[in-house]
C-alpha cells in the first residue's frame, strides 16, 4: 500500500482519524510521522496533541527560528507552557568572572568590569528569545499553566549583570519595557491561569506585574512563584496587601526577604484555604539589600501552620552566613528540604545540628554544596565535635530519604554510620570522591583495601550497591545548583 497514494492509502484518511493515531505517538514519533507527506504535516499541530509544551533553549541564535515555528503553531492554544532559558557555557571577559568563579561584584560608586561581545550577544538574544515566546502567548486565554525559568540571571546576582551592561544591548529600555508590557498583557488576558512561575528571569516581573491579574483569576490561582533578585532596594513583587487576594493558593514560592510576617499572617487566615508548599530562596545579595528584620516570627510560623497543618517548606541559601541561618531557621518551620549552595560562606556544623534538632520530625532532603576552589581545604563540619553533625542528621531525621555533599570533608568512618543508621530508605547518597577522607589508622592497614573496604561497608548499610560520585558534571545538583533547584520545586509543588 502507497503510504499517501492519491486514492487509497494512509494519506487518504480523514484528519480526525490521523489525529487520534498521534495522540498515541511520543512527541519525537509524532515529529517522524508528520514527514510522511503534507496531509499529516497539516494535522501534526492540532491542539488536541500539543495541550502542554516544554521548552529547554539554548540562548543562541541557532534556536531562534526552532523556537518561532512552535511558538507561532502551539502559542495561540497551548494550555500549558514551561520555558527553560539557559546558557551552557558563560562567557567571561575582562575583569568579569562566571558565577561561581569568583565573580567581582562591583561596590557602590565602582564601575562594573567590563564585558565581553559574546557576553553582550548573550545578552542580546536572551532579549529576542523572551520577546518571541511572550508576543506568541499574549492572546492564549486557554493558558492553564504558564512557568517561565532564566539561568542567565546568576550571573546578575553575582553581580556581574547591571544596567550598565543592559544599556548597552538595550540603549532606551525599550526591549525591557515590551518584555515587561507583554507580560502584563498575558495575565490580564489570562482566564484560566491557575499556575504562574516566574524564576530568575531577567526584568521581566516589576511590583505592578501581579495588578494585572482580574480579581476572579487571583481568587481562583493555585501556585504562584516569584524567585527574582533584580529589585533594588527594599521593592518587592508582591505586597501582603496583594496577596490576600489569593485565597485559593496552595503552593508559594517567594524571596525569602520578601516572605513576611505579615505575609504569614495572611497565609494563616480562615479566609485563605490550606498551604501546602512553600518555597524560600535566601540569597546574600538579597539580604544585603534588605532586611531580615521582617521575617516571620517563631509564633507567625505556629499561626501558619495551625491553618495549613500539612504544610511542607523548601529552603535554597546562596552564600548566606551561619549567623544570619541561626536566626532564619525558627523552630515552627515545617522544613522538608534544605539545600544549601556556597561559594564564600561555608555553613557551620552549628546549622547543620540546629537543623537535625528542630526538623527530625519533617526533614527528608538535605543538600550541602560549597563549590571551593582549594580542594585541599574543605570544611570538616566533625572539627572540634564529639559526633559529626551529619551522622547526628541521620540518626535523629528518621525520615531522610536524600543527602548528597560536595566540597565538606566527610570522613569514611561517618559515612559508613550514616548508610547502616538510614539504611535502605536513604534513597539517595550522593558524596564527591574528592570529599571523602580516610584516617590515618585506616590507610596503614596492609591487610585491607581501604577504599574497597569502605564502599563495601556503606553499601551493606544501604542494603544496594554504592560509589562515590567520580565525575561532578554527571549531576546537575552539583553543576547546576539553581536550575536543580528550580525543578525540585516545581516537583515539590505538584506533588501536593
Amino acid at each position: 500500500m502507497s503510504v499517501c497514494g492519491e486514492a487509497v492509502g494512509a494519506g487518504s484518511l480523514p484528519s480526525e482519524l490521523v489525529v487520534h493515531i498521534f495522540s498515541f505517538l511520543a512527541a519525537p514519533d509524532r515529529l517522524r510521522a508528520s514527514a510522511a507527506c503534507s496531509h499529516w504535516r497539516e494535522c501534526l499541530f492540532y491542539p488536541a496533541l500539543w495541550p502542554r509544551l516544554r521548552l529547554s533553549l539554548r540562548v543562541s541564535p541557532a534556536e531562534r527560528p526552532r523556537l518561532e515555528f512552535l511558538m507561532r503553531k502551539c502559542g495561540w492554544f497551548v494550555r500549558e507552557l514551561r520555558v527553560q532559558f539557559s546558557a551552557d557555557n558563560y562567557p567571561t571577559g575582562g575583569g568579569g568572572a562566571a558565577a561561581g568563579e569568583g565573580a567581582a561584584v562591583a561596590g557602590d560608586g565602582e564601575a562594573p568590569p567590563p564585558l565581553s561581545p559574546r557576553w553582550l550577544d548573550l545578552l542580546r538574544t536572551y532579549l529576542e528569545l523572551v520577546l518571541c515566546v511572550l508576543s506568541s502567548v499574549r492572546n492564549n486565554r486557554n493558558l492553564q499553566k504558564l512557568s517561565l525559568f532564566g539561568d542567565i540571571s546568576i550571573l546578575q546576582q553575582h553581580g556581574t549583570i547591571s544596567n550598565t551592561y543592559l544599556g548597552k544591548v538595550d540603549p532606551d529600555g525599550k526591549k525591557i519595557k515590551q518584555i515587561q508590557q507583554l507580560f502584563e498583557e498575558i495575565l490580564g488576558n489570562s482566564r484560566q491561569l491557575k499556575w504562574l512561575s516566574c524564576g530568575l528571569m531577567l526584568q521581566i516581573v516589576t511590583p505592578t506585574s501581579l495588578s494585572s491579574l482580574s480579581n476572579p483569576i487571583a481568587n481562583t490561582m493555585e501556585h504562584l512563584s516569584l524567585l527574582d533578585n533584580h529589585i533594588p532596594g527594599n521593592t518587592t513583587l508582591i505586597t501582603a496587601v496583594e496577596l490576600e487576594r489569593f485565597v485559593n493558593l496552595r503552593s508559594l514560592a517567594l524571596d525569602f526577604c520578601d516572605f513576611t510576617a505579615e505575609m504569614a499572617r495572611v497565609l494563616a487566615d480562615s479566609n485563605h484555604v490550606p498551604l501546602h508548599r512553600l518555597s524560600l530562596l535566601v540569597h546574600s545579595v538579597s539580604i544585603m539589600h534588605k532586611s531580615l528584620d521582617n521575617m516571620p516570627k517563631d509564633e507567625n510560623w505556629q499561626a501558619l501552620t495551625r491553618n495549613s497543618t500539612n504544610l511542607r517548606v523548601y529552603i535554597m541559601a546562596f552564600d548566606v552566613k551561619s549567623d544570619d541561618m541561626l536566626r532564619i531557621l525558627k523552630p515552627s518551620i515545617p522544613l522538608e528540604r534544605i539545600h544549601f549552595d556556597s561559594y564564600v560562606t561555608c555553613v557551620s556544623g552549628a546549622v547543620v545540628d540546629l537543623i537535625s534538632r528542630q526538623y527530625d520530625k519533617f526533614l527528608t532532603h538535605f543538600i550541602l554544596m560549597n563549590d571551593v576552589i582549594d580542594m585541599s581545604a574543605f570544611p570538616d563540619l566533625s572539627d572540634n565535635r564529639n559526633e559529626d553533625p551529619l551522622v547526628l542528621l541521620a540518626w535523629r531525621c528518621t525520615r531522610l530519604s536524600l543527602l548528597a555533599v560536595h566540597g565538606y570533608t566527610v570522613w569514611a568512618h561517618n559515612l559508613i554510620a550514616i548508610a547502616r543508621l538510614r539504611g535502605s530508605d536513604l534513597k539517595v547518597l550522593e558524596v564527591t570522591e574528592e570529599s571523602i577522607e580516610f584516617d590515618q589508622g585506616e590507610l596503614a592497614d596492609q591487610d585491607v583495601d581501604p577504599v574497597h573496604n569502605f564502599i563495601e561497608q556503606v553499601s551493606l548499610g544501604l542494603g544496594r550497591p554504592w560509589h562515590a560520585v567520580m565525575d561532578i558534571e554527571l549531576l546537575s545538583v552539583f553543576t547546576e545548583p539553581t536550575r536543580h533547584f528550580y525543578r525540585e520545586m516545581q516537583s515539590f509543588s505538584e506533588g501536593i
